[in-house]
């Protein structure tokens, strides 16, 4: 933990004077118990990176840690962000034959930031927020493992976006995530619906 600390302390600072986005999280701002570090690894990050990486909800100050000291700050080093699922081993391993899914396996790893990321992920199940709904959604569809690694592949993207390309990342709420879901279904039935010669009425609030 501590040659963690010096590892970033040391490295060139690229925030340019950019002051840290203040941590509004009442979850985040509870005093930290056991191993969680006590010093400021945070700021540390956004010096060497210029984005606070821990704005990802699951992503926390050791996550992020994990990630910068084994890939480093530097994204170009993948062409694209499918580029980096796939060297985290977090890509499908669909087994194809004449453009057909005959079967799926799995990519075993060792790579710290794959299993940092999915132990990330795995907090997200009682998140209220976007990504935490869109977890759950996943969980029941998928199984708990498959929810897993496809959340754990969703936060390396992220991360690629904000170390890459300085995107920034705000959380839109389980709200809306369950809205957004509830319109990309009825849609879909509108689809279906006209497929088959049908118009489908949405019923008048009561």
């Amino acid at each position: 933990m501590l040659k963690n600390a010096l590892y970033l302390q040391q490295r060139e600072d690229r925030s340019q004077g950019a002051c840290l986005p203040e941590e509004k999280r009442k979850e985040r701002l509870k005093k930290k118990k056991g191993n969680a570090p006590q010093f400021g690894l945070r700021a540390d990050l956004f010096r060497m990176t210029c984005t606070d990486l821990t704005q990802i909800d699951g992503i926390d100050v050791m996550t992020a840690t994990t990630i910068l000291s084994e890939a480093g700050w530097d994204m170009s080093k993948w062409k694209t962000e499918d580029h980096f699922v796939s060297w985290l081993r977090l890509c499908p391993d669909n087994r194809i034959s004449g453009d057909k899914i005959i079967g799926k396996g799995r990519l075993p790893t060792n790579n710290r930031i794959s299993i940092a990321l999915k132990m990330a992920a795995s907090t997200l199940l009682l998140s209220s927020t976007y990504i935490g709904a869109q977890f759950r959604r996943l969980r029941t569809k998928l199984g708990a493992p498959g929810a897993i690694k496809a959340m754990a592949a969703k936060l390396a993207r992220l991360v690629y976006r904000m170390l890459r390309y300085g995107m920034k990342y705000v959380d839109q709420g389980a709200e809306f995530y369950e809205a957004q879901h509830r319109k990309r279904q009825i849609n879909h039935l509108k689809w279906k619906a006209a497929k088959l010669g049908f118009q489908i009425v949405e019923a008048a609030a009561a």
